[in-house]
């Protein structure tokens, strides 16, 4: 059975703190297991939330600031270790190739997994996958930054009433979602006449940034969108000069992109209380807010379900 979940193992930003783990998010999103932004620590989180290193299919990476990428040697070193038995993809910001090349081989090992490195080198670069479309947009930050979206392609839902008024039922439903249209008792029905569009899926990963139109055209309509919120407004000017985001610029991001689930996370260690970054998000988005807590899942929303014309 399908799942798209998000697991998540640790919500601090630059700095772990007693109760937060350094960052790393795993989108579990049906066959692919998206392994986002491995802080250290990485490697022992994942032993709590009972994904392994063999159910990792691809590893993202916005940038090269230690919080986001200090978990790859031991990662890349687990893969190896369990003999995971298929490729690996890893994304990362094309500039800095020499800083992942020295992460994974930070220290000696047998190197047995297959990686398929596949730098990202522009804007707006796509990655086809058997599930949809991973799409890397740049960021705003002091280096090269980019976040992440994965979109899956629409598709149709078929309407029971109306192919009973046109008398297609059994196998003939299955060519009609092939073909594109069936001949019945000398007419053509068409695909688009017995059925309405069934939106795919998105989810958007968003981490050190500050605003721009990356933010804007990753957070698109998002299912669910995991963003930072390193700080509250009352450090606004702080968080534009450091390239980052306030809990209300990314909840106003949501409510302006159309977002269902908006999960806040990156949280700097200055604040004890996570509660001021729910009131602060709360006056500007109405949807399903989520302040990210470590090992913690959070479900994709159910599809959105178009209504017949």
């Amino acid at each position: 059975m399908s799942m798209r979940e998000l697991t998540v193992l640790g919500t601090a930003s630059q700095t772990p703190t007693r109760l937060r783990n350094h960052n790393g998010y795993v989108l579990r999103w049906d066959d692919e297991v998206i392994l986002f932004d491995p802080g250290e620590g990485s490697q022992r989180q994942l032993l709590h939330t009972g994904i392994t290193a063999t159910d990792l299919t691809r590893i993202c990476v916005t940038h090269f600031h230690g919080d986001h990428c200090l978990g790859l040697p031991g990662t890349i070193q687990r893969l190896s270790l369990d003999r995971v038995p298929h490729p690996v993809a890893v994304h990362f910001p094309a500039g800095g190739a020499e800083y992942f090349a020295r992460l994974r081989h930070a220290s000696s090992f047998h190197e047995t997994a297959e990686l398929a490195v596949e730098p990202i080198t522009a804007d707006g670069q796509l990655i086809t996958l058997g599930v949809g479309t991973l799409e890397a947009r740049r960021l705003r930050h002091p280096i090269e930054t980019y976040g992440y979206r994965l979109v899956e392609p629409d598709g149709c839902r078929m309407l029971p009433e109306r192919l009973s008024a046109y008398g297609i039922g059994g196998p003939a439903v299955g060519e009609l979602l092939r073909v594109g249209h069936l001949d019945v008792d000398g007419r053509r029905v068409t695909r688009d006449e017995v059925s309405v569009v069934r939106p795919g899926q998105r989810f958007a990963f968003v981490m050190d940034t500050g605003l721009c139109d990356g933010v804007y055209a990753l957070a698109e309509h998002a299912d669910l969108l995991v963003i930072e919120s390193t700080f509250l407004e009352s450090e606004a000017a702080l968080a534009a000069e450091v390239g980052h985001l306030t809990a209300g610029q990314a909840a106003r991001v949501a409510t302006e992109s159309g977002v269902r689930t908006l999960v806040l996370t990156h949280f700097s260690q200055r604040y004890a209380d996570p509660r001021r970054f729910h009131d602060e998000a709360r006056e500007h988005f109405a949807g399903e807010l989520v302040i990210a807590e470590d090992l913690t899942t959070v479900p994709v929303p159910p599809r959105r379900v178009a209504s017949a014309g």
